[in-house]
């Protein structure tokens, strides 16, 4: 019997990462949550409570703390850590909120969760993932590489410097053996689209919205030994949007 493997996942209460969780419990794998909300006892996977860190990613000084708590229950090992968290504020009525309009504090807010958050948890948790010789994934967004009619700028730009973060830390962690990759979804079916949305779906190559489970396939694959010389890319996951 090989020993269980240990996913980190932020952002794990609903869409992606609700499918993520999924995915890797499937698996067999021990998933350990961490989202602003406190564990919701209707998630469908074993464990789930003793496993999830209540954490708000907007406050740099609770994420720093939740690493001591992350390396508690891990025991030395993670297989895998998945940067999912994402915030997109809105203005009043669900107005987008573009570089003019958007207040500073807005900024420092959505970069903490979307860019200093990743990088404050691959560092802190670095030991734990060059012992497996693990995997790290970012969640970036089509919203990083064009101009969205719904993503807000300071998203936009966090989604940008996430893509170009991915590729620091490929370089860095390379030679601990940890490979660093993103996936880049486009539009994909969860809580957070907003109205407007099917007007999008028309002019897709492929006619339909992604689906959770799509996107969550593909971070499987990143961290699994079916992509070991994979590290540094950014995956489309789209349905040909960006063409």
């Amino acid at each position: 019997m090989s020993e269980q493997k240990t996913l980190v996942l932020t952002g794990a209460s609903r869409g992606i990462g609700h499918a993520t969780v999924k995915r890797f419990s499937a698996e067999g794998w021990r998933v350990l949550t961490c989202s602003r909300q406190p564990f919701d006892p209707r998630c469908p996977w074993p464990g789930g409570e003793d496993d999830h860190i209540q954490i708000d990613l907007a406050d740099p000084n609770k994420t720093i703390a939740a690493i001591e708590t992350i390396k508690a229950k891990v025991g030395g090992r993670i297989d895998a850590l998945v940067n999912n968290a994402g915030i997109s504020p809105k203005g009043p009525e669900g107005a987008r909120l573009n570089t003019m309009t958007t207040d500073l504090r807005t900024w420092g807010h959505v970069f903490h969760v979307n860019f200093f958050a990743p990088v404050i948890l691959a560092r802190g948790l670095k030991d734990e993932l060059t012992a497996t010789k693990g995997a790290i994934v970012n969640v970036t967004s089509i919203a990083g590489v064009r101009v969205h009619p719904f993503a807000g700028a300071a998203y936009a730009t966090s989604k940008a410097a996430l893509a170009a973060l991915t590729r620091e830390m490929a370089h860095d962690f390379g030679p601990l053996g940890v490979r660093v990759n993103a996936i880049a979804p486009g539009e994909v079916e969860t809580a957070i689209l907003s109205p407007g949305t099917d007007k999008i779906v028309e002019k897709l190559p492929m006619r339909r919205l992604g689906q959770p489970k799509e996107v969550a396939d593909v971070i499987w694959f990143l961290c699994s030994d079916q992509s070991s010389y994979i590290s540094g890319a950014e995956i489309e996951v789209n349905g040909a949007q960006h063409v």
